[in-house]
C-alpha cells in the first residue's frame, strides 16, 4: 500500500507515476498530490468523495499507480471514515489488444467499467471481503478504465488489476506493427542502426529485425532484442539490403513487417580468383586461347581481368590479356602443340582485385582435321541402302549427315545419332524427298578437327530391288479365313503413311503352285519391332495384315509378302509362314 494513500495532509502527499520499462510497469514518485490534477498514462487518476454517490468537487485528486487500498480510517482529509466513495480513471493506449483478465476485491460497493461498459459488479453494503475474476477481450487502439469504489461501514478495502493472458493456446492476437522505424548506415564502420518506436502492448516481450539482400525473397532473422534500437554489420559487398522490424509478443505471435529500410553497402570484398581453362580460338590459327573462368555469383560484379602468361625459360610473369571478356586468343610466338603456363586475376566495379589463380598448363590445340573421305559412295544389298568409305588413318569417327531442302541445312542422319567408327552405315532418312537423298560424310580426329565434308546421292530409282520383309505369320481363324501379317522396314517410310506396296503370294506346298491373293487389301501400323534386322533401326516399321479368304482352308498352304516400291522394283519374297489354327495357339 502506498503511504501516501492514508491519512495524510494536501501538503505531505505525492502522487506517484508509472514508466513502462520492458513491458513492466514502474512506480516513480510524481508531483505533490495537491497539484496533480492530470495523471500520465499509465497511471490512474484518482478522486475522493465525501458521498456514495460520486456528487459534487472531489475533496482530493490525486494520481495513483495501482489500485491496492486497505482503510481503516478516513483515507484523506476531509472525509469521513465511513459513507465515502472513491474513482479511479485512466486512458491508455492498449495497442493490438486481446485476452485480458480483470481482478476485483475488496469490502462493500466495487464497480468496474471499460469504455463506460460496466464488466464487474460487486455493489453491496458488507464488510466482508470477495473478489471477481473476468476474462475479456480487449479492442486494438486506446480504451479508459473506470473504477467505482464506496465504503458505507467499518474498514474500506479495495483491489484492482488487469492484466494481459499470455498463454499461446490463448492469446492469438499478433501485436502491431512497429512504428518510425528508420536504418543509419556508417561507411567507415560499416555498421546499420536500425531504430523504431516503442510498441503499446502490455505483453510485449521484445522485436526481431529481419535482413534480407535485395531481389531476394528469404529473409534472415537476427537476435531477438528488447530494446528499440538495433546494431548490424550487413554483408560489405556493395549490394543492397532491406531491413524490417517486427514486434513479438509473450504468447509468441509476430507482427507484420515494417515498410523495407534500404542500405547500401560499402564494397571492401574482392571477388574469388578465377581459374584459367583453355578455349578454342578460331579455325585454322594455331594460337592458346586461355580463358578466365569466374563463380556466377562472382561474374556480374566483373569489371576487369587480367591475364599473365610465364616465361618457360626465366619463369617471369607478363600481361598478356587486360579486358572485360576474360577470354583471349594468345597469339604471342605459340606452336601448336606447345606447352604454355597461364594465371589470371578479377577486379570488381568497386577497385577489389582478387589474388592470382593458380598456375595452369596447357599444350595448344591441334587444328589439323584429317583427310576427307574421298571414295564415299552407296552400295545397295537387298534393297537397303548403305554408305561406304575407305577408313581415313587420322579419323578417329565419323559423321552422317542428310541435306535438308527446305532449310539448306543439314540433318544428323546416323540411326543412333552422334558419331561412328563404323565406316559402313545405313543412313535415316530424316525428311521426305521425291527421288534423290543427298548425304554427307565427314571425318573426326580425336581432338574434334573435322575433315570437308565428301557428298553422296541416294537414288531411290537407282536401287535394284525393293526391301524384302523380313517376318510373316499365318493364322487360320474359326470362319475358316487366313489372317496374314507381316514386318517390313525401309529408309523410305514416314508417319504420313507407307510409300510400298505389298503382294501375298500363296503357295500349295503339295504341288508348288503359287498364285496371289488378289482380293487381300492389306491395312498398316507403323512400329517399332524387335524382331526387325539390324538395318531397319532407326527407320520406321511396318505391320501389314491382310485376310485370305478364298483358299481350300482344309489345305495348310505357305504364304509369302513380296514388297513393291513406287518405282515397280520388287523385292525377294520374305520369309514363308503355314497358316496355323487360331485354337493351336489356346
Amino acid at each position: 500500500m502506498n503511504p501516501a494513500r492514508r491519512r495524510t495532509t494536501a501538503a505531505t502527499a505525492t502522487a506517484v507515476a508509472l514508466v513502462t520499462a520492458g513491458g513492466l510497469l514502474t512506480a516513480v514518485a510524481a508531483a505533490p498530490a495537491s497539484a496533480a490534477t492530470s495523471c500520465t498514462s499509465p497511471v490512474f487518476k484518482r478522486q475522493f468523495f465525501a458521498n456514495t454517490g460520486f456528487s459534487g468537487t472531489p475533496k482530493r485528486t490525486d494520481c495513483d499507480s495501482a489500485i491496492d487500498e486497505s482503510w481503516s480510517g478516513a483515507p484523506v482529509s476531509g472525509l469521513r471514515s465511513d459513507k465515502f466513495g472513491v474513482r479511479w480513471t485512466v486512458t491508455r493506449d492498449f495497442g493490438s489488444g486481446g485476452p485480458f483478465t480483470f481482478k476485483a476485491a475488496g469490502t462493500d460497493g466495487i464497480r468496474v467499467y471499460l469504455d463506460g461498459v460496466r464488466k464487474i459488479d460487486l455493489w453491496s453494503d458488507t464488510s466482508s471481503s470477495r473478489s471477481k475474476t473476468l476474462n475479456l477481450t480487449v479492442p486494438k487502439g486506446s480504451h479508459t478504465l473506470r473504477i467505482d469504489y464506496v465504503n458505507w461501514t467499518g474498514k474500506a478495502v479495495v483491489k484492482f488489476t488487469y492484466t494481459p493472458r499470455t498463454s499461446a493456446t490463448v492469446d492469438k492476437v499478433k501485436p502491431l506493427t512497429p512504428t518510425g522505424a528508420k536504418v543509419a548506415y556508417d561507411t567507415t564502420t560499416r555498421k546499420a542502426k536500425v531504430s523504431w518506436a516503442k510498441n503499446k502492448e502490455m505483453d510485449l516481450s521484445g522485436y526481431r529485425v529481419y535482413r534480407r539482400l535485395k531481389g531476394s525473397t528469404s529473409w534472415t532473422g537476427l537476435p531477438t532484442t528488447t530494446s528499440t534500437t538495433y546494431p548490424d554489420t550487413p554483408p560489405p559487398t556493395g549490394q543492397v539490403f532491406y531491413y524490417e522490424v517486427r514486434a513479438r509478443d509473450k504468447a509468441g505471435n509476430e507482427s507484420a513487417g515494417t515498410a523495407d529500410l534500404a542500405v547500401t553497402t560499402v564494397d571492401k570484398t574482392p571477388p574469388a580468383a578465377p581459374f584459367v581453362e583453355m578455349d578454342a580460338c578460331p579455325a585454322g590459327r594455331p594460337y592458346a586461347g586461355p580463358e578466365l573462368v569466374t563463380t556466377p555469383q562472382n561474374a556480374a560484379d566483373i569489371a576487369l581481368y587480367e591475364l599473365q602468361r610465364q616465361n618457360p625459360v626465366t619463369k617471369a610473369w607478363s600481361t598478356v590479356y587486360s579486358g572485360t571478356k576474360g577470354a583471349t586468343c594468345d597469339t604471342g610466338q605459340i606452336a601448336d602443340g606447345s606447352k604454355v603456363t597461364y594465371r589470371g586475376r578479377a577486379r570488381d566495379a568497386a577497385g577489389n582485385w582478387s589474388v592470382y589463380s593458380a598456375a595452369a598448363t596447357f599444350t595448344t590445340f591441334d587444328l589439323t582435321p584429317p583427310a576427307p573421305t574421298a571414295d564415299a559412295r552407296v552400295e545397295y544389298r537387298s534393297g537397303v541402302p548403305h554408305l561406304v568409305w575407305s577408313p581415313v588413318p587420322e579419323a578417329a569417327s565419323y559423321r552422317v549427315f542428310q541435306y535438308d531442302p527446305a532449310t539448306g541445312g543439314y540433318l544428323d542422319a546416323l540411326p543412333g545419332g552422334g558419331t561412328t567408327k563404323n565406316t559402313d552405315v545405313v543412313p535415316r532418312q530424316l525428311v521426305a524427298v521425291a527421288d534423290t537423298y543427298r548425304y554427307a560424310v565427314r571425318a573426326l580426329d580425336a581432338n574434334g578437327n573435322a575433315a570437308a565434308p565428301v557428298e553422296v546421292a541416294l537414288s531411290m530409282a537407282a536401287r535394284p530391288e525393293a526391301i524384302p520383309p523380313f517376318r510373316t505369320t499365318a493364322t487360320l481363324n474359326e470362319n475358316k479365313r487366313v489372317s496374314i501379317s507381316w514386318g517390313s522396314a525401309d529408309p523410305w517410310t514416314f508417319d504420313e503413311g507407307p510409300l510400298l506396296t505389298y503382294r501375298v503370294v500363296r503357295t500349295d506346298p503339295a504341288t508348288g503352285e503359287s498364285t496371289g491373293v488378289d482380293q487381300c487389301n492389306p491395312t498398316y501400323s507403323l512400329w517399332a519391332d524387335s524382331d526387325a534386322p539390324a538395318y531397319a533401326a532407326g527407320h520406321k516399321q511396318i505391320i501389314g495384315t491382310c485376310w485370305d479368304a478364298s483358299g481350300d482352308s482344309e489345305t495348310p498352304y505357305e504364304y509369302r509378302i513380296v514388297t513393291v516400291d513406287p518405282y515397280g522394283h520388287e523385292s525377294q519374297p520374305g520369309p514363308a509362314a503355314t497358316a496355323i489354327p487360331w485354337d493351336s495357339w489356346l
